[in-house]
């Protein structure tokens, strides 16, 4: 129990506000993107600034709570919220500062990819980021952020020029490459394991219209479909990204479709799409040049707030038919038509990184192969959770033991080690130096894993 007497000291510290059980807004402020989290924190502080930030670990401490860290909430494991702890709440942080002469853009942690993408395009201006603007920037790019712009200009992380981190003793830090350069590396990839990050510091790239949109074939027709979209995509240059996906339509029919991005002169990209937009009689086309904006907001739609989420996925080197067969199989029997199943693709830039040049290890021409799978009944949640692991399972054949940690969920500790590779034992090394009590726990966690 919190005595009164350090609540009203705590609330004192903030430029924020706090928030109990029984306020009003507490419900709706604990509820994260996915419904199957139902988690209820003790107290809410929502931080405006990276001083209230401070307080929190300050607050922490003295109180022997529990504390989790929410920016945009998108997260499906739900790490950002615990019960009967603290919820540090950076959502209300949505500082933006771009300066298109440097190309540079300083953005607070509570800022949204939507949030992100619109002050940097009024400059015709852009940093990689995700493919569903209501993710939050922090835990994309803590994670590594793999992207439309990745082939072109690499990951999230990869375009970090620095950050601002409270770390678990209270201090603000900025790191960088000549700012303590191990949490720098660190921190681009290793999750929310060193601190809580305010803001991040990104280079920018000159972004104007692109070529975007999506194309889509009956089920039937995927084991066509997909061994020629694996050697188009292999082929593909740097400014064009493929990301084939099987989904269910509006009227019930199941299909397997290609979303794109073309980052060019436009002519070219239409050029470029020509064979897979005449490949064996598409029942859909919605390819066309388009404003960024509207590209990365193409897939918000099919990850509304309020399902049930329960998600597989690692990585894929090579599209074999025996992997063509099994997604095949299991989409024809997938119980929800809210599921999706992708397979994102990571090349061009992202993948000439060295794997050991920041905390991200997985550098290679792949796919991040996804089981996307929602519902929204809480009835179906066996059955549902049941179809996604036997899934998984059933591609171990042809996946690499290897997953993106932004991809992991509350269930899969076990996997902690193969998201980072040959990269675990030293950011274990860096964890302990700045976290050495694992202060920070609330993630998926590397201290716990470490042999």
């Amino acid at each position: 129990m919190i005595k009164q007497c350090a609540l009203d000291d705590f609330r004192s510290k903030l430029r924020g506000d706090i928030l109990l059980p029984q306020d009003a807004d507490y419900d709706a402020t604990r509820r994260i993107f996915n419904a199957m989290i139902d988690r209820r924190p003790a107290l809410i502080a929502r931080c405006a600034s990276a001083a209230d930030v401070v307080a929190c670990i300050g607050f922490k401490r003295a109180e022997a709570l529990e504390i989790s860290v929410r920016g945009g909430g998108h997260n499906v494991s739900g790490k950002a919220v615990c019960d009967g702890g603290l919820m540090i709440d950076l959502s209300r942080m949505k500082g933006c500062r771009v300066d298109p002469l440097r190309r540079r853009v300083r953005a607070e942690a509570g800022l949204t990819l939507a949030d992100l993408d619109r002050d940097c395009q009024a400059f015709g201006l852009a940093t990689p980021t995700g493919i569903v603007s209501p993710t939050g920037i922090a835990g994309l790019t803590l994670g590594g952020g793999i992207g439309w712009l990745g082939g072109k200009h690499g990951l999230s992380c990869d375009n970090l020029e620095s950050v601002d981190i409270v770390t678990a003793d209270g201090r603000l830090l900025v790191a960088a490459p000549t700012e303590h350069p191990d949490l720098f590396w660190a921190v681009r990839g290793g999750g929310a394991n060193l601190g809580v990050v305010t803001s991040f510091e990104y280079r920018l790239h000159e972004v104007g219209p692109v070529v975007g949109g999506g194309i889509a074939w009956p089920l039937a027709r995927a084991k066509h479909v997909l061994p020629f979209y694996d050697e188009f995509a292999r082929a593909c240059p740097d400014e064009l990204s493929l990301n084939a996906g099987f989904f269910t339509v509006e009227d019930g029919t199941k299909v397997v479709g290609v979303k794109v991005a073309w980052i060019g002169p436009l002519d070219v990209g239409e050029r470029l799409l020509k064979p897979l937009r005449s490949l064996d009689s598409p029942v859909a086309d919605g390819i066309a040049p388009m404003g960024f904006v509207d590209l990365q907001r193409g897939g918000d739609g099919a990850f509304p707030r309020g399902r049930r989420h329960y998600w597989k996925a690692s990585f894929l080197r090579r599209l074999e038919q025996g992997a063509i067969d099994v997604l095949v199989e299991f989409t024809a029997t997938c119980p929800s038509p809210y599921t999706q199943v992708g397979l994102q693709q990571m090349h061009g830039q992202a993948a000439r990184v060295s794997p050991t040049e920041t905390a991200f290890a997985h550098r290679h021409d792949q796919w991040d192969c996804l089981i996307l799978t929602q519902w929204d009944d809480a009835a179906d949640d066996e059955r549902n959770i049941r179809w996604t692991r036997e899934l998984h399972a059933a591609l171990r054949p042809w996946v690499e033991d290897a997953v993106y940690v932004n991809n992991l969920g509350d269930d899969e500790a076990d996997r902690v080690r193969s998201a980072y590779g040959a990269n675990f034992d030293r950011l274990v090394a860096v964890k302990a130096k700045y976290d050495p009590d694992n202060f920070f726990r609330g993630n998926q966690n590397v201290a716990e894993h470490r042999i």
